[in-house]
């Protein structure tokens, strides 16, 4: 299959954003699972240090699940574009919205004067139904959802490429099953969308990446990953 548009800048640019937001989400999901650790109570909300811990790698992630996705649709076959410009649309979108949420709920979290602002009940603390929980859901549970299984059309022609295609219906999937929570309540539904974009998902970073590296660029364009060559 050809990748006619899958120049050494993008197989350069897609490896480094791929395993990036794989390595960022794995330190999400260390401080995500000591949040949890660290409370009393499910029902409790994580507080600091981990909720701005967690609220920055969200910031640093944002802009690597971007630069994949626009590898992945250079990387697409002619016929399959039109998915992958729609999936690299919506993985903007869900970028934009969780970026400024968390950038928000870091700034928040900075606030400790007495009596608290009245908008800051609007992030913290931070669960359902506050504005910046509910806002993350649709960025994850809707947009990201729809990007992932979007993006899986563009894959299928050989054995790596079926199991990211697999990988990236499950992310969709589950990811769209976590808004159930939204007209249970609240309820743990919620947290179904956490195996597609905390479990599966950085299983799919990897395996692009992987994708990426396997992939010979288009003839023509220096490879900037390989060294200088010697001689004229």
């Amino acid at each position: 299959m050809s990748h006619k548009d899958f120049t050494a800048q993008h197989r350069a640019i897609g490896r480094f954003a791929a395993w990036a937001a794989f390595l960022v989400g794995q330190a999400y999901a260390v401080a995500a699972l000591l949040g949890f650790l660290s409370l009393e109570s499910p029902q409790d909300a994580i507080g600091d240090p981990f909720l701005s811990v967690m609220a920055l790698l969200i910031v640093v992630l944002a802009p690597f699940m971007i630069a994949t996705m626009i590898a992945v649709h250079a990387y697409a076959p002619t016929q399959f574009k039109v998915y992958s410009l729609t999936a690299l649309a919506f993985m903007i979108l869900a970028a934009a919205i969780t970026s400024s949420v968390n950038f928000a709920i870091l700034v928040a979290s900075s606030q400790v004067e007495a009596p608290a602002p009245p908008w800051l009940s609007m992030f913290l603390p931070y669960k359902w139904p506050a504005m910046a929980y509910s806002l993350d859901i649709l960025a994850w549970d809707w947009f990201f959802a729809l990007s992932m299984l979007l993006a899986a059309v563009v894959f299928g022609r050989g054995r790596l490429e079926k199991v990211v295609r697999i990988l990236m219906i499950v992310s969709g999937v589950l990811s769209l099953a976590g808004l159930m929570g939204v007209p249970l309540a609240g309820t743990q539904a919620l947290g179904i969308g956490i195996l597609g974009y905390g479990v599966a998902a950085p299983v799919v970073f990897a395996l692009l990446a992987i994708l990426f590296g396997r992939t010979k660029p288009v003839l023509g364009e220096p490879d900037p990953t390989r060294g200088v060559s010697s001689g004229a």
